[in-house]
């Protein structure tokens, strides 16, 4: 019989043979894949995970956003910068951005 040809009972029952076992991955929210430039978010993807025989591939099922590296710092974290330095929102994710995201270091920076 042909793969492609295959009923599901078949298709879990061959793997099961063969030591491999695939699960859903229940109320997953959000995966994030980081690289050097970007982000790859997916919200409310569908996960499954397979694992043959001790080893675990995940698969991701969904549209990603993607998010430049530039865009990473959260309008929260600006927001308490402004709101504990004065400065504007523009000084702050400045600051944000040289201290890599260090919101005490960011404060500290533009209050010296």
């Amino acid at each position: 019989m042909m793969p492609g040809r295959m009923n599901p009972r078949q298709m879990n029952q061959m793997m099961k043979r063969l030591g491999i076992q695939v699960k859903e991955i229940e109320n997953v929210k959000k995966v994030i894949i980081q690289t050097d430039t970007k982000q790859y978010v997916f919200d409310d993807p569908e996960v499954t995970m397979m694992d043959a025989q001790g080893q675990k591939t995940y698969q991701i099922t969904g549209k990603p956003r993607i998010v430049s590296k530039d865009e990473e710092i959260p309008k929260e974290d600006i927001d308490l910068v402004v709101e504990q330095t004065g400065k504007t929102a523009e000084e702050a994710k400045k600051a944000l951005k040289e201290t890599k995201g260090d919101i005490a270091e960011a404060i500290m920076k533009l209050t010296q």
